[in-house]
């Protein structure tokens, strides 16, 4: 124990040594006003189609800047290059170089500092592990390339047909399509109409048009209502949502433009007759009555950690308990959702998961699979609990999951990577398999076989909008 009179000396010297510390002197150091980093500056493989990984090549490519003003990298205090970009006229700049043999793989934190204006900003460069494709004499494999632009995929048991959704931005075209769930074969397809004139906004003189110039209710997520026997799918790029019928691919309600921010996915609660709409880039779970089309209401999610935002992506629901699974990827959480009161039950944290995006549940086991774009991985958790049972290294950019109950594993499609992986009961990849270019959605028959669908890396992708069916080979 110190004597008070040694505190009272010591805490003295403290006071004369903080207040009598020399002042820093900023040579000639100027401070204009500070401007906001409006530009966008990515980092990824130069090779497109394929992560990066350790020894390969990066790009770091900037978009937005000023011209001629000035970029520099850094790794911490590293300067990444001994070369100061700067912008060309139309305020682009870029610089690739070669990562180090034993670069260590996770999201590794890049400074951009800008100058002529002054401006610093951070990207990650996410550098994955290579995962060589397993077990592929296993399963038998049949693709076809239905349709530009593939998005999602569902069957239907009551229409025993498949439907999948494609929306092609470069050729501004649509399409709901019906499918031979054993053959692949397109059995019908519809471009999605116009709004109604009512529905419709006023074009402004010298307004750019939208993306869907052919299709404007472009077709994205889906969801069935096997009751009803109807689809409901999301028109993303116009804020709402639509209804089709199953068996003539007939519309059956359109929702006016704006009703739902950045629809993503949608899942039709058939005990309650509800249909839930994630509204992407926000909190808010869209809710609507599935016969009547009436909305219902807006559940808007808080994050349970300090200043987090909790940014819904994927859906999931088990009917018989009554609960509506949410998943964010800002905050990396999970939602619980009371299906009959909407109200929030909780929200409980996914350690482990990075930019959390794919989401499904086990009703059977109480268990939930999260797959995560940036961790690269799937988790497995206790629904009551939010413990997590299992944290596997899938492939590079998971993205979406499903669980298959007839052969006890869980599908995950990874983005980044273009594969498609499965999971055993235990934790244990028992299959990664070729997705083709940014492997995007995993679907299931109920019956041992699964759907896959991948997008394309550009016009001359030959590994683009594939549409797979995978069986077990025996």
């Amino acid at each position: 124990m110190y004597s008070s009179g040694f505190r009272r000396t010591l805490l003295a010297t403290l006071c004369i040594a903080t207040f009598s510390a020399p002042s820093l002197v900023l040579a000639d150091a100027g401070f204009p006003t500070p401007l906001d980093f409006k530009g966008r500056i990515r980092a990824e493989s130069a090779v497109p189609g394929i992560p990066v990984h350790a020894g390969g090549e990066v790009r770091i490519s900037a978009t937005g800047l000023a011209p001629g003003q000035k970029l520099v990298l850094q790794r911490g205090t590293e300067v990444l290059s001994d070369m100061v970009l700067v912008a060309d006229e139309k305020g682009n700049a870029s610089l690739t170089f070669t990562l180090p043999s034993d670069a260590a793989t996770g999201l590794h934190p890049l400074v951009a500092l800008l100058e002529d204006p002054s401006m610093t900003t951070t990207v990650d460069l996410k550098i994955s592990k290579p995962l060589d494709y397993l077990n592929e004499k296993d399963w038998t494999v049949t693709a076809v390339q239905p349709a530009k632009g593939l998005y999602q995929s569902t069957y239907s048991a009551r229409s025993d047909a498949l439907f999948v959704t494609a929306a092609d931005f470069n050729a501004a075209t649509s399409e709901l399509l019906r499918v031979d769930p054993e053959t692949l074969e397109v059995l019908a397809r519809v471009t999605p109409a116009d709004f109604p004139e009512d529905q419709k906004p006023p074009e402004k003189e010298g307004a750019p048009k939208g993306p869907f110039k052919l299709a404007p209710a472009g077709v994205f997520g889906l969801g069935l209502d096997e009751a009803a026997g109807r689809i409901w799918v999301t028109n993303t790029p116009d804020n709402t949502i639509a209804v089709y019928a199953q068996d003539d691919l007939s519309l059956v309600h359109q929702f006016a433009p704006g009703t739902v921010y950045h629809s993503r996915d949608v899942i039709i609660d058939p005990v309650r007759k509800r249909a839930f709409v994630s509204s992407s880039a926000t909190s808010n779970v869209y809710v609507f009555d599935s016969e009547s089309f009436a909305p219902l209401g807006v559940i808007d999610i808080r994050s349970a950690e300090r200043g987090g935002d909790f940014y819904v992506m994927s859906l999931a629901i088990d009917p018989a308990k009554g609960e509506v699974y949410v998943v964010s990827r800002v905050s990396n959480e999970l939602a619980v959702i009371d299906a009959a009161s909407l109200e929030v039950k909780k929200v409980f944290a996914l350690p482990g998961a990075k930019n959390a995006t794919g989401l499904d549940v086990d009703p059977a086991t109480g268990r939930l699979f999260v797959a995560a774009q940036d961790s690269n991985n799937l988790l497995v958790l206790n629904r009551e609990t939010g413990d997590v049972l299992h944290d596997i290294t899938v492939g590079a950019g998971a993205l979406n999951v499903v669980y298959d109950a007839t052969s006890g594993l869980a599908w995950v499609s990874s983005r980044e990577a273009g594969s498609v992986t499965a999971v055993n009961n235990e934790g244990e990849v028992v299959a990664h398999l070729e997705g083709g270019s940014y492997a995007n959605h995993v679907a299931i028959d109920g019956k041992g076989a699964v759907f896959a669908v991948n997008k394309s890396l550009g016009a001359e992708d030959e590994k683009a909008d594939f549409l797979r069916r995978i069986t077990r080979a025996n």
